[in-house]
C-alpha cells in the first residue's frame, strides 16, 4: 500500500474538507480511506500502486484549494490487522 499526503491551503470548514476527498475520488478512483483535515492543511489516501502528482495537484487546484505538496510512501504490514 502506498499513502499519499497533501498539504493543502484554503480549506474553511467541513464542506472545504468534503470537496477535497471529492476531488481526489474523481482524480484517483482506486483510493481508499480518504480524509482531509482543514486544521492540520492536508489531506491524506490510501493506493495500491503509484498516483500521478501533478493530475493530483491539478485536480485540487481545479476546485479553489492550493495544493503545495504531493508525498508519497510505502506503507508496510505491521501485523494481522494493521500498517504502519
Amino acid at each position: 500500500m502506498i499513502k499519499t499526503t497533501l498539504r493543502i491551503e484554503g480549506m474553511m470548514c467541513g464542506m472545504c474538507e468534503a470537496h477535497v476527498c471529492d476531488a481526489i475520488r474523481k482524480a484517483v478512483p482506486d483510493a481508499r480511506k480518504v480524509t482531509a483535515s482543514r486544521s492540520r492543511k492536508e489531506a491524506s489516501f490510501l493506493t495500491e500502486g503509484a498516483v500521478d502528482a501533478e493530475q493530483l495537484k491539478a485536480a485540487i487546484d481545479e476546485t479553489g484549494y492550493d495544493c503545495l505538496d504531493v508525498q508519497s510512501e510505502t506503507l508496510q504490514k505491521k501485523g494481522l490487522f494493521g500498517w504502519k
